[in-house]
């Protein structure tokens, strides 16, 4: 019996008694990832990329070990209700024009202590100053620093579009906006590598392009360090009491790791290890975070179609943003069909072995998404069930 029929053979047992759709996380492999990118780490703490894990009780989970420290939020309305669930150290990764929150931010000094925000053009400072209405604590900021690779003279562009402040003497001045305006205090800066920690280095069947994605991501990290140690001078310069200065992302947690000016690491898809992070070369997890979809038809030799199952990830459209079948191995999708809303049909040998009610099991694209599809996750412990937890769906929020 290969590992992997292994793994399913225990996640049947474990999830027997369930009906189909059901999300797990198993919670030997969530371990281990954890302890991997700890280790990767090399000694630098790990705020956790909360749009990654979408569930209270794991983020408690993972935060209870040695070498992490911290939430990287992706909403204010998410900061502020995990600061309110008593998280106390919650960094906002995206800039907000949420009023409502920031108004709730400013008026409480419990909620401003916990939650920084992201902030990278002096537009939302006035945003936020004009929501505070009558709050007057001091909010914590960070800056944000455009980490992408701009080649020939900036007319080519490798990297999310994310941030303006591309330069030192950019964020240094924004740096000295916020020193000067009353009601902020700059305590990090923040700089995700997405084209290095978030692209794979090794996808299957295409060579060429993989050594090219090696080639560019080995010239961005040389090129993204020293531009990062210069602005962390610069900024420095102007706020010497800087809390932390953040990067990274699961990709590129050792690499990053390895930069003097980085004082943290910010990872999350690493703890649940969803199909994107197959094709790279730096790291292998061990996938933790499933879903298994029931076998309601069986339209002929070959063929099963299971309920439900079309949950695509975010990004540019494309296969690599489909979750893929992945228990019992060797199932694929209909080229004519695909995973579908209500209904998905799978091609392969392994289907004239299940049965109606049998469970095939699927690996999400991105992390965190599939929580935005079920209300509870169940922990598996060996072949048990040992848990249900709420996923944020499950507690009554979509944040996004």
């Amino acid at each position: 019996m290969t590992a992997r029929a292994a793994d399913r053979a225990r996640y049947d047992r474990a999830t027997a008694q369930l009906d189909a759709p059901v999300a797990i996380v198993d919670l030997e492999a969530f371990d281990a990832n954890a302890d991997d990118l700890v280790r990767r780490a090399g000694g630098k703490p790990i705020r956790v990329a909360s749009k990654s894990v979408r569930c209270r009780a794991l983020l408690e989970r993972v935060l209870a070990r040695d070498g992490f420290a911290g939430i990287m939020s992706f909403t204010l309305a998410e900061s502020l209700w995990l600061a309110r669930s008593g998280f106390d150290d919650v960094l906002l990764a995206y800039p907000s024009a949420d009023r409502k929150a920031f108004t709730e931010l400013a008026g409480d000094p419990k909620l401003a202590a916990a939650v920084t925000v992201m902030v990278d053009d002096p537009a939302q400072l006035r945003l936020i100053d004009e929501a505070r209405q009558g709050g007057t604590e001091v909010l914590r900021v960070c800056l944000e620093l455009d980490t992408s690779l701009k080649l020939l003279g900036g007319r080519v562009r490798v990297g999310a579009r994310r941030s303006p402040l591309h330069s030192a003497a950019q964020v240094a001045d924004l740096a000295r906006a916020v020193a000067r305006t009353p009601g902020f205090r700059l305590v990090g800066i923040m700089a995700y590598e997405g084209h290095i920690a978030g692209v794979g280095d090794a996808v299957a069947g295409r060579p060429v392009r993989s050594r090219a994605v090696r080639l560019m991501q080995a010239a961005a990290r040389k090129e993204l360090a020293q531009r990062r140690a210069d602005v962390v001078r610069a900024v420095r310069a102007v706020a010497p009491d800087l809390e932390f200065v953040n990067g990274g992302g699961t990709g590129s947690v050792q690499h990053t790791a390895a930069e003097d000016a980085v004082t943290e690491i910010a990872a999350g898809s690493g703890l649940y290890v969803p199909r994107l992070f197959d094709n790279y070369t730096s790291f292998s997890g061990r996938p933790a975070a499933l879903f298994a979809q029931p076998v309601v038809r069986r339209p002929g030799v070959g063929v099963v179609t299971v309920l439900g199952g079309g949950y695509p990830a975010s990004g540019a459209a494309g296969p690599d943003r489909l979750p893929v079948p992945y228990l019992p191995e060797g199932l694929k999708y209909d080229p004519q069909e695909g995973p579908g809303e209500v209904q998905t049909p799978l091609l392969g040998s392994p289907a004239d072995d299940l049965l109606i009610g049998d469970k095939v099991w699927f690996r999400h694209a991105k992390a965190g998404e599939l929580c935005e599809r079920f209300d509870v996750l169940r922990l598996v412990e060996g072949d048990e069930v040992t848990a249900t937890v709420p996923t944020y769906r499950g507690e009554g929020h979509t944040f996004l």
